[in-house]
């Protein structure tokens, strides 16, 4: 093992050790081992961070939306250019493989950077005009000030950028804390953005759930915005009601996937597949929970227990990998306890074990057989495992498929254009892919219902979830 590397906050455009000193380290999970040290900020550090992220939001809120556009374009070259740190960055402190991370992580990522971009220049407001005899009115959109951000583990370089880039665009400024287990590609970036960026723009705080909390309830941020579990969401949002910030959150997800028996099994089996086990099925959207037509199920476990079985996980630089490691420790002890409490009509028809003997590896699995009440059905096991129930008809499908807690994101499986139709409407999730699942554009929004949250990632709804609109009127006759 080769020397620990120390990393540090990034506050006013500035490296920063932590007022305390306190420390904790960095695994890699492929390895197992510690590769770095990152700070565990308290209060003092995040107050830095929010104080200059309120002495830059009264310059930055000035710049134009063509200034913005300009940063945040220079920002998105940078990132581009500089592909390749960022992968090797984002595989060493997740253990993502680093050819999918290259090809299917920083394209789209430097795209949304780019789109928000463009948004900056297309905000919308109702036209000016005399709703009132003798007065006109119009809508300003204003940004709303300070940001208050804390990204998840699980895409660490993507997620910071889904928060940031709408942020920014708008006018705010950022306080972003990252996961304590993945803070690596989020500091590289920020060194990126400072080059472009005035200091106190973009601020990133380490830490762990005490740094997070000191965050979010900071007086100065206006808007939290958190991307986590359900519980996390419901702890920040009983949080910031006390000082009325607006709240954004992403939680997590359970999203059913409704293949009908007169879909295209093999091009089913294999999407879902894809779609489950891709990042270690460590994905709130993943296409994690199949429920199955009665004449298609029996073929559909087979078509999807050989694909399990022909699906690789293994090193970073292994390139023919579907997924890496799990994140941490405590993650494979999460998905091996659902395994391991699995009731006794549950069919583990493939995997349902631990993979080598060093790092976090989990073999991708199939199970079936199971009930709408068993655990593994209800609550999100967020690794690669595929849960396959058997339904009756249309209703049941739907009935179950939005007997969940979740409403993040759906898919069907299916031929009849009529029956997608009605699907679409009536499942309680904030996206519906028809025949195909987890594909995402930078244009159209990404957020859910029910206990996923509330508030959207990606397109111009983000940019609305970053401004607040004002009325402004004048009386003309005077």
């Amino acid at each position: 093992m080769g020397e620990l590397r120390t990393l540090k906050n990034f506050i006013n455009n500035e490296w920063v050790e932590p007022a305390s000193g306190r420390t904790s380290d960095l695994v890699n999970p492929a390895t197992g081992e510690v590769f770095a040290t990152a700070p565990v900020s308290d209060a003092e550090d995040v107050d830095r961070a929010a104080k200059a992220a309120a002495t830059a939001f009264a310059t930055w809120r000035e710049t134009t939306p063509s200034e913005r556009q300009r940063a945040l374009l220079r920002i998105a070259d940078a990132i581009e250019a500089r592909t390749d740190e960022l992968v090797a960055a984002e595989s060493e402190n997740t253990g993502k493989p680093i050819g999918l991370t290259a090809s299917e992580e920083l394209p789209p990522s430097v795209d949304q950077v780019r789109f928000f971009a463009g948004a900056a220049r297309v905000l919308e407001g109702k036209a000016a005009g005399e709703y009132l005899a003798g007065h006109t009115s119009y809508v300003r959109r204003e940004p709303i000030g300070v940001c208050a951000q804390v990204t998840p583990w699980n895409y660490p370089l993507m997620m910071a950028i889904w928060k940031w880039g709408p942020a920014l665009a708008a006018g705010n400024t950022v306080v972003l804390k990252p996961s304590d287990t993945t803070p690596v590609s989020t500091l590289l970036m920020a060194e990126i953005m400072g080059e472009f960026l005035p200091p106190g723009v973009f601020n990133v705080v380490c830490g762990d759930r005490d740094t997070g909390r000191a965050v979010v309830s900071h007086e100065i941020p206006a808007l939290v915005s958190v991307t986590g579990s359900v519980r996390a969401g419901m702890e920040v949002a009983e949080s910031v009601a006390r000082d009325l910030k607006r709240v954004h959150l992403e939680l997590g997800g359970k999203a059913p996937v409704v293949v009908f028996d007169d879909a295209d099994l093999e091009n089913a089996a294999e999407a879902i597949a894809t779609a489950g086990y891709f990042n270690a099925g460590q994905d709130c959207t993943a296409a994690t929970r199949v429920l199955a037509g009665p004449s298609v199920h029996d073929d559909f476990v087979a078509a999807l227990t050989e694909q399990a079985k022909n699906t690789k996980t293994g090193m970073p630089d292994d390139e023919d990998v579907l997924f890496g490691a799990l994140n941490n420790s405590t993650q494979m002890e999460r998905v091996s306890g659902f395994i391991n409490r699995l009731p006794d009509h549950a069919i583990v028809g493939v995997g349902g074990t631990t993979v080598g003997d060093r790092g976090y590896f989990y073999a991708p699995t199939v199970v079936s057989g199971l009930n709408q009440d068993d655990e593994i059905i209800q609550n999100e096991v967020f690794g690669p495992v595929i849960t396959v129930q058997r339904f009756t008809d249309e209703d049941e499908a739907l009935r179950w498929a939005n007997g969940v807690q979740y409403g993040l994101a759906s898919s069907v499986f299916t031929r009849d254009h009529g029956r997608a139709m009605r699907m679409a409407k009536q499942l309680d999730f904030g996206c519906v892919w028809i025949n195909t699942h987890i594909p995402i554009v930078a244009e159209m929004p990404h957020g859910g219902f029910k206990h996923s949250g509330y508030g959207k990632d990606l397109s111009m709804y983000a940019m609305e979830d970053y401004t607040r609109v004002k009325h402004v009127m004048h009386n003309v006759e005077i």
